[in-house]
């Protein structure tokens, strides 16, 4: 399938699928989608709201270009906690995409510019110490194939929207995420659409609308309450 790099509202990068009229982030800006949605309604509100988490384990459906994990570990260096992400990707990015992503600079990080790039080059299913504050284990399966039981504090759901991988957003899916999820684990998504609310609390999350990043007008919550 074609690829190229493109340049989203925010100036920060993405990749784009031309075939499926589809891309990695928001078209209205990668950085601001990942900040809004996962750093502050997932990340920060789960330490919110569980205050005494001095390690929180983190698990990103969607690898993809590495932006909410680096994110993550710039976040894990300013907070007094660490943070263990696993990364589940099917089809890693490729090493001559990654050189074309702008997050580093974007982010005003650019001394942490070889991290990213170690995020990539790490290799997979293995335990990694990326920084004192930030471990990466990267599993390259397919969602389906997660059967973690009660493993997990925080999930970053970032698929592919359901109107191009319709089978991501299912009851089957959303039921391996709840089972995945410690007592009061949240999980945080981009998505809005009503039959994604609807498979979400047919498993048992209480699911919250929020508004969304810029371009967006809402986005989901999901919490495991028992």
């Amino acid at each position: 399938m074609e690829r190229e790099v493109v340049i989203t509202g925010d100036g920060s990068s993405t990749i784009h699928l031309p075939q499926w009229n589809e891309q990695y982030h928001s078209k209205h800006g990668a950085i601001q989608e990942a900040c809004h949605v996962f750093i502050k309604h997932g990340l920060h509100h789960y330490l919110e709201v569980q205050p005494e988490s001095d390690e929180i384990s983190i698990l990103e459906i969607g690898f993809g270009t590495g932006l909410n994990a680096f994110i993550t570990l710039l976040e894990a260096e300013k907070l007094n906690c660490t943070m263990n992400y696993y990364g589940v990707e099917g089809y890693p990015v490729l090493k001559d995409e990654i050189v074309q992503l702008n997050y580093p600079s974007q982010l005003q990080a650019d001394d942490k510019a070889p991290l990213f790039i170690s995020l990539h080059e790490v290799s997979w299913e293995e335990k990694h110490n990326v920084t004192p504050a930030f471990t990466l284990t990267k599993q390259k399966r397919f969602f389906s194939e997660i059967e973690e039981k009660e493993q997990y504090n925080l999930i970053y759901f970032d698929a592919f929207g359901a109107r191009v991988q319709p089978e991501l957003w299912t009851e089957n899916i959303f039921q391996k995420m709840y089972d995945a999820l410690q007592i009061n684990g949240v999980l945080v998504t981009y998505a809005a659409k009503g039959s994604v609310r609807r498979a979400m609390q047919a498993v048992g999350f209480s699911v919250e609308k929020l508004p969304g990043p810029p371009g967006k007008r809402e986005m989901l919550r999901a919490t495991k309450k028992s």
